[in-house]
């Protein structure tokens, strides 16, 4: 393991150098990898072991959307595509990546079909720590395991296709072959990891539940929305007010950020931008920190979850709920201007 230090925490990471894809062929040489769910995270990990020469297979419900996609990402009915059973009870390691709802409606079948030694891997902990919810509560003769990619299936993905690794976390929580964190790791490096560093299930899904509703989409939006709607009531015109709460952001200062961090950002820009974001982060900063205390406790405690089965068990969830929810925030005005400035970046006014 490589110690790095973090802002003066020091932490050990693997390397995708200390722990190559020569090796993670090795470990897994005997292995066959069935992953349960080709909906968001599914597709991506299974290509990725594709390609890189593992041994995979994919457990779908027969005949939906996803199988008929998994189909047409060449995976072969009665080859490497069957029923979540099947695919089961061939995997040795059993990768469950199904939703998490989806997750606690096919457990029964799934344990049915575990065998002695093989391994249940996880991309999110989700359905082992709310246990009481899920009702998911592996056997004691296999081992437990995750590996979470920091993105979405189609980062994971597409980092891939760009020779790049995405961050991914790692953990065990059932070693009864003694072989559980090797396994881990080279699942980890076979889906195209980065770097991984080490937390447990519990710590995975708080983090990653908090981060999702907060920073990562839900207070990102929140925040969109407000300081726009502000622009728009004191004047400012659909295309001004989305550009510079949205645009500018998404297309030019959040990939200085990623590339150098945001003190360079601020080092780097005008001394009016500079001084005013000084002085107004530690504002903002105090004013969400009370929602971001509320927000964790109500992950912590299950309540996010319980709403999550809840809403997912309602057989018109998708369909109806969701998609009047999804359809809202498109046929916002916000929205709605934000197709209309993605028309016109120049790489997209002649498609």
């Amino acid at each position: 393991m490589a110690k790095i230090d973090f802002g003066g925490v020091v932490e050990e990471v693997i390397m995708s150098d200390e722990f190559p894809l020569e090796k993670a062929r090795e470990v897994l040489k005997n292995e066959t990898i069935a992953i349960l769910g080709y909906g968001v995270q599914g597709p991506a990990q299974a290509l990725n072991l594709r390609d890189n020469g593992f041994s995979v297979i994919i457990g779908q419900l027969e005949g939906d959307a996803f199988w008929n996609k998994a189909i047409a990402d060449g995976f072969v009915p009665g080859e490497n595509l069957f029923p979540i059973a099947e695919a089961a009870k061939r995997g040795t390691i059993i990768m469950v990546l199904l939703s998490d709802a989806g997750q606690a409606a096919t457990w029964d079948i799934v344990k049915a079909n575990l065998n002695e030694g093989d391994a249940l891997h996880f991309s999110h902990g989700f359905s082992i720590v709310y246990k009481e919810q899920t009702k998911i509560i592996p056997p004691a003769n296999v081992d437990v395991t995750l590996v979470a990619p920091k993105g979405s299936g189609r980062s994971v993905r597409d980092n891939f296709l760009n020779g790049e690794g995405i961050n991914s976390s790692f953990a065990v929580f059932q070693d009864f072959t003694g072989r559980a964190k090797e396994r881990a790791l080279a699942i980890g490096i076979a889906i195209g990891s980065g770097y991984l560093f080490e937390t447990t299930f519990e710590k995975e899904v708080y983090s990653d539940l908090t981060g999702e509703r907060g920073v990562l989409m839900g207070c990102l939006a929140g925040t969109m929305e407000a300081q726009y709607n502000l622009l728009r009531k004191n004047g400012h015109s659909p295309s001004e007010a989305f550009n510079e709460t949205v645009e500018e952001l998404t297309q030019s200062l959040i990939r200085l950020v990623d590339q150098n961090g945001m003190d360079w950002m601020f080092s780097n820009c005008s001394i009016t931008a500079q001084r005013g974001a000084l002085d107004w982060a530690p504002r903002f900063r105090d004013a969400v920190a009370p929602v971001f205390e509320q927000l964790y406790a109500s992950v912590k405690t299950g309540k996010e979850t319980e709403i999550v089965m809840t809403a997912a068990s309602a057989p018109d969830y998708r369909e109806v709920v969701l998609k009047k929810e999804l359809d809202a925030i498109k046929n916002s005005e916000m929205w709605k201007a934000g197709a209309a400035v993605r028309k016109l970046r120049p790489a997209n006014r002649n498609k």
